[in-house]
């Protein structure tokens, strides 16, 4: 009997371990940083992860086709694709439309960490009565985590993105509907006036420079946009797939990432703190009040959280890979929502690299 167990034992470590075998050992690696300055980074090749090199040709291609600008895989902090199209460059900056609002969303947890603001306090406290034009008791019932949901109750449709204080109008009592709408732009406005310093110069030391990140906010579109090269995105990709620490430091503290990137109120189950969640059993979309079932993106793993954006900005990241992928570009197809039928389609083309 304990031959039998030896020789079994024995064959399973063979199988296991011949050369032909090929174990993910992806998610038991500690991650890379790259250096705060300079370009070098470290990369790991298709091969050396025994992904599928015939897949990575079909999904350039469908990049190009679908007017992209770059496109960048990370695994474990490593890179393991980067390609640029249409005239793009490492060097390049591009804009991150609205999947920068998840920079908000980490100043917001590292002010709130800092001691600066508590996001269960209204936006009044901070900013003062009539930063809307709703009644006074229906402003106060609005508060930094509204914000950070979706949920201010504020007028979405009519009056557009506009975030001056004429613009913000009453549609409903905060916390009782969710609706995609750029108000959560004052919180950057809150942490000013909470910290006493520029959104910039707060954003600038507590983030940016902390990670190794360049780009600059610019105005357009009624909004404060963040512009950067792709491996900056990247970078602030690797931060957040590390739950809030570069190496051994800790940026943003890990329960408030772990609130940010789960289910924060009742109303859309796939959005949390300005991120989206994929693998939920329902989701709403943004100018929509329709929910409908299932998952975000039924073909992307259902532990990836998103940072999207207009035209399709992409920061996904999926943590039972360590993997975070970008994407920046014009827009894939003629309609230009954060999201769109391309992201299905391109985790179709991404899955093919290691299944």
């Amino acid at each position: 009997m304990y031959k039998t167990l030896f020789y079994l034992l024995s064959f399973f470590l063979f199988v296991n371990c011949s050369p032909d075998s090929k174990p993910d050992t992806t998610t038991t690696e500690n991650s890379y940083f790259p250096p705060l300055t300079g370009n070098n980074w470290e990369t790991k090749s298709i091969s050396d992860l025994g992904w599928n090199q015939e897949a990575v040709q079909p999904l350039l291609d469908y990049l190009e086709l679908k007017h992209s600008k770059s496109f960048l895989i990370l695994v474990n902090g490593h890179i393991v694709m980067e390609n640029y199209f249409n005239g793009h460059s490492a060097t390049t900056n591009w804009y991150w439309a609205s999947a920068g609002k998840t920079l908000t969303t980490a100043l917001t947890g590292i002010a709130e960490q800092e001691g600066y603001i508590n996001t269960n306090n209204k936006v009044s406290d901070y900013l003062g009565t009539a930063w809307t034009a709703e009644p006074l008791e229906k402003e106060n019932l609005i508060t930094c985590k509204h914000l950070l949901t979706m949920t201010s109750g504020i007028e979405d449709i009519a009056n557009g993105d506009a975030v001056a204080p004429a613009s913000l109008t009453y549609k409903a009592d905060a916390g009782t509907r969710w609706a995609y709408h750029n108000v959560y732009v004052k919180l950057q406005d809150v942490i000013a006036q909470a910290t006493g310093q520029s959104w910039n110069t707060y954003f600038n030391s507590k983030l940016r420079d902390k990670i190794g990140m360049n780009g600059v906010w610019l105005p357009l579109d009624n909004n404060s946009v963040y512009f950067s090269t792709t491996r900056s995105m990247a970078r602030f990709g690797l931060l957040m797939l590390n739950k809030g620490k570069w190496e051994n430091n800790v940026i943003l503290n890990e329960s408030f990432f772990n609130a940010a990137t789960t289910t924060s109120q009742n109303l859309n189950l796939s959005y949390g703190y300005l991120w989206w969640l994929n693998g939920k059993s329902s989701y709403r979309l943004p100018q929509s009040q329709l929910q409908f079932s299932g998952s975000i993106i039924p073909d992307g793993p259902n532990d990836m959280f998103m940072a999207l954006g207009k035209n399709d900005q992409k920061i996904y990241i999926i943590p039972s890979k360590k993997m975070v992928v970008i994407r920046m570009g014009d827009a894939a197809d003629s309609v230009n929502p954060a999201l769109s039928d391309f992201d299905n389609t391109l985790w179709q083309k991404i899955n093919a690299l290691y299944q």
